[in-house]
């Protein structure tokens, strides 16, 4: 084993001295180190048995239980490549990862067998399983006569260990492939940046189908020797309950504003708490600054993305500065980040530009799609992550970066860049406004008009016209927007992200 580069070697590396401790809390029972080695094992030990070629790929799509996490470790241990597929999709989009990734395993939810069996039969995926929340299915049948006792495979720093797939907002879906050096050099990373300890206990709540739940907090506990508390998603109930007895909690930032709608939330629930860390979505400094007060907790934002992980974080040791609302932090140490304009060259602090970075952490390329690598990547070795940010600012220091937006929900009206975030955060501080999202719909005249979704707040009254004249005081007037729509809620994704495509669509 000395020298496995296989990243479940990595993990266990940080498992405790004695097995025997709590790893794993949930509701219904407790699982040990020695379970997670066990069961991975077995899980592991049933997946060689298929004799399957090197490198074959594991579709997931399962409930979020402990099982689909011994599963996921078992696929590394097996040396096989783990392909998690998001529980919300259907029978098509499903087709599409089955068709494209030709995974030899696809474990899926009972309820799901038949029509996940018939897609099997069509693109000739040989093995399925079943495997539920409580543990049960097709696959605890299997494993049950299995040799918990498994040699964990030998990887290579670039061998294939996951195949996430990206949303897809443009176009068809990308497989980021991502090897098991990109992962484990940026657990390693966040290990230390973050403070992880034996001592901590993540409250775990996110979904493992996503970079955020599967290898942010995953990772950051199993390496560290940290238990996790468990739970199939957020619960405020179950969250107050817990809370005390944790010290890092991992949202998106829909879990915050949850948690702080809640009167009984405060300083005492969160009396052992360490760190709260935000992601996978901007965290309005509303929030950021009401958290704050009411904890007396300062939330950590960072920035990732699927093809690369985490590449910065606000500092966790206040030795090395402040938490500050709007910016996701630092580049990461061995993560080089640069802002450039549309012709590749870097732009003065403040002004915003294309982010493109580089280091360990940052994937290999798209499966099976080499012409779309190629393309996000610069001929010196930069992925252009497609987000629009600045270094600075504002009183910002000038090494910490802000991420304004998606490239694409860049608007051009009249010849102008708008960058939505920009008038979501003047409609956002309004009176009466919850939240807002900023489009450009397609416009005769302006080639784009600018459109705001707006939620309003509970009661409230607003009147669009009013706020459109109050914008008209604060901002140019090509950035003003010519509409605004009132909705109950933005459409979101199940990480929380504001979904711009489909808001665009509705209101073109």
């Amino acid at each position: 084993m000395e020298g496995n580069a296989n990243l479940y070697a990595v993990l266990a590396e940080g498992f405790p001295a004695d097995r025997r401790q709590v790893a794993i809390e949930t509701p219904e029972r407790n699982y040990s180190w020695q379970d997670i080695d066990a069961l991975s094992g077995k899980l592991a030990s049933l997946l060689q048995g298929l004799s399957l070629p090197a490198g074959s790929r594991v579709a997931v799509q399962v409930q979020k239980s402990p099982m689909a996490l011994m599963l996921y470790l078992a696929t590394l241990r097996a040396g096989l490549v783990y392909l998690p597929l998001n529980t919300a999709y259907k029978a098509a989009e499903v087709e599409y990862f089955l068709t494209d990734a030709e995974p030899a395993v696809i474990v899926c939810d009972s309820q799901n067998l038949s029509w996940v069996s018939e897609l099997a039969t069509k693109t000739g995926t040989p093995h399925v399983y079943t495997l539920d929340a409580n543990g049960t299915g097709s696959l605890a049948d299997a494993m049950a006569a299995a040799d918990p006792v498994f040699e964990t495979v030998s990887s290579r720093p670039d061998d294939l260990a996951a195949i996430l797939y990206t949303s897809g907002t443009t176009g068809r879906s990308k497989g980021a492939m991502l090897s098991h050096e990109n992962l484990a050099s940026n657990a390693q990373v966040l290990n230390d940046y973050w403070g992880w300890s034996s001592n901590d206990v993540l409250l775990h709540m996110l979904p493992i189908f996503h970079v955020h739940g599967l290898f942010v907090a995953s990772h950051g506990a199993l390496l560290a020797g940290a238990k996790m508390i468990w739970l199939p998603k957020l619960d405020v109930e179950q969250a107050l309950e817990h809370l005390p007895r944790s010290t890092v909690m991992m949202g998106v930032p829909t879990y915050y504003v949850r948690l702080l709608a809640d009167p009984r939330f405060g300083r005492e629930t969160c009396r052992n708490m360490r760190l709260f860390i935000s992601g996978s979505a901007p965290l309005l400094s509303e929030t950021f600054n009401e958290f704050k007060e009411r904890t007396g907790h300062t939330i950590l934002e960072r920035y990732g993305m699927s093809e690369t992980i985490m590449l910065t974080s606000n500092p966790c040791d206040p030795a090395m500065g402040e938490r500050l609302a709007g910016t996701v932090g630092r580049p990461l140490p061995g993560v080089s980040v640069r802002v450039v304009d549309d012709e590749g060259k870097g732009v003065p602090t403040g002004t915003i530009g294309n982010v493109q970075v580089r280091g360990p952490n940052v994937f290999s390329g798209y499966w099976r799609m080499p012409e779309k690598t190629r393309e996000e990547f610069t001929a010196d070795g930069w992925f252009r992550t497609g987000d629009l940010g600045h270094f600075g600012g504002d009183g910002v220091p000038d090494d910490y970066l802000t991420i304004v937006g998606r490239s694409k929900d860049l608007i051009i009206s009249g010849g102008y860049n708008v960058y939505p975030k920009e008038i979501e955060e003047v409609i956002d501080a309004m009176p009466g406004v919850n939240e807002s999202a900023v489009i450009g719909v397609p416009d005769p005249d302006f080639g784009e008009a600018v459109v705001a979704v707006v939620v309003p707040r509970e009661g409230a009254d607003l009147d669009a016209d009013a706020m459109i004249a109050s914008l008209k005081e604060s901002l140019a007037n090509f950035k003003v927007p010519k509409r605004i729509h009132f909705v109950p809620e933005l459409i979101r994704n199940t990480m929380g992200k504001v979904q711009k495509n489909a808001l665009r669509e509705q209101y073109k």
